[in-house]
């Protein structure tokens, strides 16, 4: 079957990329080729957000978390390069909360979320605990879930009787 690129017009990648994302979603069930159509896009693509984006998801879903945390830690710098972010975090929280409502920052906090996520994942659970509280802090509507994973990862195991 011959994937149509022309499909998701609005996906702002060059249609060679995204053919190879189609045939990854078409090949889902094969990992080891779904794997490489999703390397190939990359790989083509470069640092493009929304191809990065599809590939965390990709990799997360295929439970592939080490290659999750990488692409959301591309997505990350790249935001943070783009946007010349301070490195220390008492630093950037403001700029994020004043900001948090602009894409740019939305994705970022959302590639942040899930690199907590994926970090609890890896079992890392103290880095996931810090990611969840500091995104938080941020956003009070739980946007994010960095809260429900905070509840999850700080409650108390039941008690047994």
């Amino acid at each position: 079957m011959q994937p149509d690129a022309n499909k998701f017009s609005w996906f702002q990648v060059p249609n060679d990329v995204k053919k190879l994302l189609i045939l990854a979603a078409q090949t889902w069930e094969t990992t080891s080729e779904s794997e490489n159509y999703i390397h190939q896009a990359l790989a083509q693509a470069g640092d493009n957000t929304d191809v990065l984006v599809s590939a965390y998801r990709f990799f997360y879903y295929k439970n592939n978390y080490s290659l999750a945390l990488q692409t959301a830690v591309k997505v990350l710098d790249k935001i943070k390069e783009t946007e010349q972010f301070p490195d220390d975090w008492e630093q950037l929280q403001p700029i994020l909360v004043k900001r948090q409502n602009e894409p740019q920052i939305r994705l970022y906090l959302n590639a942040y979320a899930a690199s907590g996520l994926v970090l609890a994942k890896l079992g890392k659970i103290e880095q996931a605990k810090k990611i969840s509280s500091r995104v938080k802090e941020i956003d009070e509507k739980n946007d994010f879930g960095a809260g429900i994973l905070l509840d999850i990862l700080t409650r108390p195991p039941d008690e047994d009787d």
